[in-house]
């Protein structure tokens, strides 16, 4: 299994037509996951947070789509959370992406979708 070190770099997400490349933020280290999207308005592409099987959008700002995918990066399930919530574990995830509301559908994201990562 691949390790990523917190740092940025590029998810690819190949759905049904061409691959849609979108700008990353890697989450690994407790602090950054913890950390996570808290005290933000906005972010540009996704947020990779890994290891996690799941999330909470407690003291957020903003509605967030969540991705929750399994060891080979598969989507197993898309969800939107407001904020406030506690996100239900997923067994076979291992790994959560995060992003505005909305911008997944536009993505083209949806169970079954697989994605990969590029670290910079």
């Amino acid at each position: 299994m691949k390790r990523w070190r917190d740092g940025r770099g590029r998810l690819v997400i190949h759905g049904g037509g061409d691959p849609v490349t979108v700008p990353l933020e890697i989450a690994t280290s407790y602090r950054a996951r913890t950390k996570g999207l808290l005290g933000r308005d906005s972010l540009d592409g996704a947020l990779l947070l890994s290891p996690a099987g799941s999330i909470h959008t407690f003291r957020m700002r903003m509605p967030i789509d969540v991705a929750y995918l399994d060891r080979r990066l598969t989507v197993i399930a898309v969800r939107t959370m407001r904020p406030g919530l506690l996100g239900r574990p997923r067994l076979r995830s291992r790994h959560v992406l995060e992003a505005e509301a909305g911008a997944m559908a536009g993505w083209g994201m949806e169970a079954g979708t697989r994605v990969s990562v590029e670290a910079e």
